[in-house]
């Protein structure tokens, strides 16, 4: 028996509302490890809206990939892990981007609220295109 999904599956899960655990590499020390709002449409980049120059931004530029951990912590357990380069970081999300990341943790009042407080010359959308996946599905 084996509780790997299937491309279908994992990608269906990954685009479903979760707090993402991104994990990137730093020279030295141990992987960065923190959790995040992000954005994932099936066949699609990751998306991922943060400040630039905080350490998530400087962690990633210098590794140039990162891996994203969805998880699920009740039974049954469920995880999906996208794995791949950054294919860009070098631009603010536009607002409507903003939105649909904020927007899929809060109301929409809480997301604009959100938006118009932290959007800002000092934001970065951070994309990574999904080349390797690991998964578990212990309902299988």
């Amino acid at each position: 028996m084996s509780f790997v999904m299937s491309a279908e599956e994992r990608e269906q899960y990954f685009s479903e509302v979760h707090v993402g655990v991104l994990a990137v590499s730093r020279g030295g020390r141990a992987p960065l490890t923190v959790p995040v709002w992000y954005d994932y449409e099936p066949g699609g980049e990751v998306l991922i809206w943060m400040h630039r120059d905080s350490v998530k931004d400087v962690s990633i530029r210098k590794a140039g990939q990162f891996s994203l951990l969805a998880q699920t912590e009740t039974q049954p357990y469920k995880y999906v892990t996208a794995e791949g380069p950054v294919v860009a970081n070098d631009e603010p999300p536009t607002r409507e981007q903003a939105l649909r990341i904020a927007g899929r943790y809060g109301t929409q009042d809480e997301a604009q609220s959100y938006v118009d407080g932290a959007l800002g010359a000092d934001s970065v959308l951070v994309r990574m295109r999904p080349t390797r996946w690991l998964s578990n599905d212990q309902s299988k």
